[in-house]
């Protein structure tokens, strides 16, 4: 049995940044063109008007200030209102691989290690680009790694669960380490026309070394433990996928192809949950709450936060112990923990311990308990 800890991370964040003024600027404009063209509706009440969003509201609702995207010029556009990419040929890297590579390189170059000490990629993220080949496999590729690669879904959950699965099989002895990207365009599935989730995602790709603990070669992380969850829920989903052409209103380009949440009750449902989960792996694992030195959660919702640390804390998390990087990024989905982690643990020193959590659709929650060796 090998012990497994992480290395080092990467983050690749997109040069693209939409403020909330801005954002708060174009859904105006949209919803101001839509409610002229339904005007008369409106007037009989047979279509409710579109309010405007607000910068105060999305504070408020969120604590997101800003996000950052592969592209903002469609986002912005009224007429539009969703990324525009490029589109590759097939003998073109694909761009969340091309985003993924681009984080791992710096998850190997803080570990000091290359693609050749690297025997497996775990592609974990909550909407891929296709169905196949797996995203994970043009990864390896345009890494050089030999071994093997696969793609994981678990929604926001999917960096923690990645991340189980690679410890799990470094401690076995099946591979000696692993690479876990989660590059996530938030942005495409994202509904940009809808006031009360336009403000929620952004884009980025984050990446997580972990290999055996006697490999490292400077600071790390040990795996104390992991666990993961699920409960099956309608109250976060997406309903876009390769059978939609074979229904019969499948075609059409329906709200419920997009990102759905019923918000009132995944704060209700997800926060005692995720509180509980965490509260009782610690236990489990004998330790207590005041030997918890840092809490990386997902990054999904301020409020949500703030109630989880509180109640694992037994009192209210000071920033630094809890901190949150929500409002620069927004809702990264499953990248949202591990860049919390991976911009806000240097300072921990030998022997401290913390714990990267990550929960969503599903429901789904992760957790891995870390202790810091210098």
């Amino acid at each position: 049995m090998h012990q497994p800890a992480i290395t080092g991370t990467g983050v690749f964040t997109p040069e693209n940044v939409i403020t909330n003024a801005e954002l708060v600027q174009a859904f105006n404009a949209y919803a101001d063109k839509q409610n002229a063209l339904n005007a008369g509706a409106i007037a009989a009440g047979t279509v409710d008007a579109i309010p405007h969003s607000s910068e105060e509201f999305i504070v408020k609702a969120s604590g997101i200030e800003q996000r950052f995207v592969l592209d903002k010029t469609g986002v912005l556009n009224p007429d539009i209102m969703y990324p525009q990419l490029r589109q590759r040929s097939d003998d073109e890297p694909g761009v969340m691989a091309e985003m993924a590579v681009d984080a791992a390189q710096k998850a190997l170059a803080q570990a000091g290690k290359t693609a050749a000490d690297v025997d497996a990629v775990i592609c974990a993220a909550s909407n891929m680009e296709r169905a196949y080949p797996a995203v994970a496999i043009e990864i390896q590729k345009l890494l050089g790694i030999e071994g093997f690669a696969f793609d994981m879904n678990v929604a926001c959950s999917s960096a923690t669960f990645g991340i189980q699965a690679a410890a799990d099989m470094v401690r076995a002895g099946t591979i000696r380490s692993a690479l876990v990207v989660n590059p996530e365009i938030c942005s495409g599935h994202l509904e940009w026309r809808d006031r009360d989730c336009h403000f929620i995602f952004g884009d980025v790709a984050t990446a997580t070394l972990i290999e055996r603990m006697e490999d490292a070669t400077g600071p790390c992380f040990e795996i104390i433990s992991t666990r993961c969850a699920t409960e099956f829920s309608n109250n976060i989903r997406n309903n876009n996928g390769f059978l939609r052409r074979s229904r019969p209103d499948g075609v059409k380009d329906r709200r419920d192809m997009q990102f759905m949440q019923n918000g009132r009750k995944v704060f209700k449902e997800v926060v005692p949950m995720v509180s509980q989960h965490i509260t009782d792996h610690i236990t489990d694992m004998d330790i207590a709450n005041t030997g918890l030195k840092r809490l990386w959660l997902h990054q999904a919702n301020k409020s949500m936060n703030d109630f989880i640390g509180k109640k694992v804390m037994g009192r209210t998390p000071e920033p630094s112990e809890q901190p949150n990087i929500l409002q620069d990024y927004a809702n990264t989905s499953s990248a949202g923990s591990i860049i919390a982690f991976s911009q806000n643990s240097d300072d921990l020193t030998e022997g401290d311990i913390g714990l990267i959590c990550s929960f969503g659709a599903g429901y789904s929650v992760g957790s891995v308990i870390l202790r810091r060796h210098a």
